[in-house]
């Protein structure tokens, strides 16, 4: 009984224990736990974020003022890709022409060095097994499909048909071919090819370019007439003319008592050796130089009024207005050396083609070493001009009209121009009066 009314007592004096520690924690002031801390990482990160965001209000809202003589760093910036730009201009340029330029003396060096082994520049390795003869010059007359009756004209005088035209090319070194590319449209129902093929059938004289009639104008012609002429001829002088012009070439005659019996009209189809022709005695002056431009060289006004038959587009390029072209040769006629053809055939694709024909051409040899030679008798006036300049011993090679810049209705006219202007109707008059 005493064990346990003592454990009795032990378990009440644990409970009293208990209950007063409770009594003693609850008169104690309440104290919280202390709250957790923010890491370290976390408050540098909001600062640097805090300070890129005051930066970009700043420079969005506070415009800094720069001072007077210091250029901000963008138009620094623009300014210099301007000067890249202008800088790499001005490199490609100078790199043209220096190909240009080389390309030009590889032509003439291929030239020199082909000719001293009697084989022809302009033939390819699988021609030189058959090489081709030597000509003076090869002469491309410029025409257009409607200039059918202009074309009959000059057959009818001093443009030769058949075998000599054949004889002309063999004895005397002169290749004569009418002009002109390609319909817009060619094909077997193109009706202006099939008069074009029946014509050259009948006649044999006509080139035809690998080129559309019209198209980018007469000076892309004329590139193309070089580049063909080259690869079918191998001549001294390639010349231009126009369809509308009468031309002394050198025609020689067979028989001068002919000209009494004939029709008024001296054709050099009718009568074979007089003497050598007016423009060819004039090539053959100039045949030793390797770079030569010959023709009636002329500087006309450069017309800014876009309402004249002449404006050029291009005016601004030639200075201030009342300015004149450089010195050129006038469109009706003129001929080049074998060298600086080639030069323009090999470079057509980056020489600039003026709205003038005559202009374009006089462009693409400014910058070269060319002598150019200014020939008076290449243009001389319809008769009577041609007839006193006749008789004063300085016959013409080319005649036209000024005011029409060619003789005016060809067609019609260019007959009674040839019975006066021909070279040999002095020469051969005379003869025939003493037999």
């Amino acid at each position: 009984m005493s064990r346990v009314h003592g454990a009795l007592s032990a378990t009440a004096l644990q409970e009293s224990e208990v209950s007063t520690g409770k009594a003693m924690a609850a008169a104690r002031p309440h104290h919280r736990a202390p709250p957790g801390r923010v890491p370290t990482r976390c408050v540098a990160a909001l600062c640097t974020a805090c300070f890129l965001l005051g930066v970009c209000v700043v420079n969005r809202y506070w415009a800094v003022p720069e001072p007077p003589d210091c250029p901000s760093k963008a138009n620094f910036g623009r300014s210099r890709a301007v000067l890249s730009q202008a800088q790499t201009r001005e490199v490609v340029i100078a790199l043209d022409r220096t190909i240009s330029d080389i390309e030009m003396r590889l032509a003439a060096a291929r030239a020199a060095q082909m000719r001293s082994q009697g084989a022809s520049p302009s033939d390819s390795a699988a021609d030189h097994g058959n090489m081709r003869p030597r000509l003076l010059f090869v002469m491309g007359i410029m025409t257009t499909f409607d200039n059918r009756r202009r074309r009959d004209s000059l057959r009818k005088t001093w443009v030769p048909q058949g075998e000599r035209l054949r004889r002309l090319e063999k004895d005397k070194g002169i290749a004569m071919r009418f002009v002109i590319g390609r319909s817009a449209n060619p094909g077997p129902d193109s009706e202006v090819e099939r008069a074009m093929d029946a014509e050259d059938k009948e006649y044999n004289d006509i080139l035809r370019l690998n080129h559309v009639e019209g198209q980018d104008g007469l000076p892309l012609k004329i590139q193309m007439f070089l580049s063909t002429a080259l690869s079918t001829w191998d001549a001294d002088f390639y010349v231009k003319v126009d369809d509308d012009v009468h031309v002394n070439i050198g025609m020689p005659t067979q028989n001068p008592l002919l000209l009494v019996n004939v029709s008024p009209v001296f054709s050099c189809t009718e009568v074979f050796s007089l003497n050598t022709g007016i423009t060819r005695s004039i090539l053959s002056r100039h045949r030793s130089k390797p770079r030569v431009y010959i023709g009636c060289m002329k500087s006309g006004p450069v017309i800014a009024n876009n309402e004249s038959k002449y404006y050029e587009p291009d005016h601004w390029k030639f200075g201030t207005a009342g300015n004149n072209y450089f010195r050129h040769a006038t469109r009706q006629l003129y001929a080049i050396t074998r060298d600086l053809a080639t030069y323009v055939s090999a470079n057509k694709h980056i020489l600039h083609k003026y709205t003038n024909e005559d202009v374009s051409f006089g462009s693409w040899l400014i910058g070269l070493d060319v002598e150019h030679v200014d020939e008076r008798s290449l243009c001389c006036g319809i008769p009577p001009d041609c007839e006193w300049k006749a008789q004063a011993g300085n016959p013409c090679g080319a005649s036209f009209d000024w005011n029409c810049s060619g003789i005016c209705n060809p067609a019609e006219r260019m007959e009674e121009v040839h019975r006066r202007c021909w070279e040999h109707r002095e020469a051969a008059l005379p003869q025939a009066q003493e037999s």
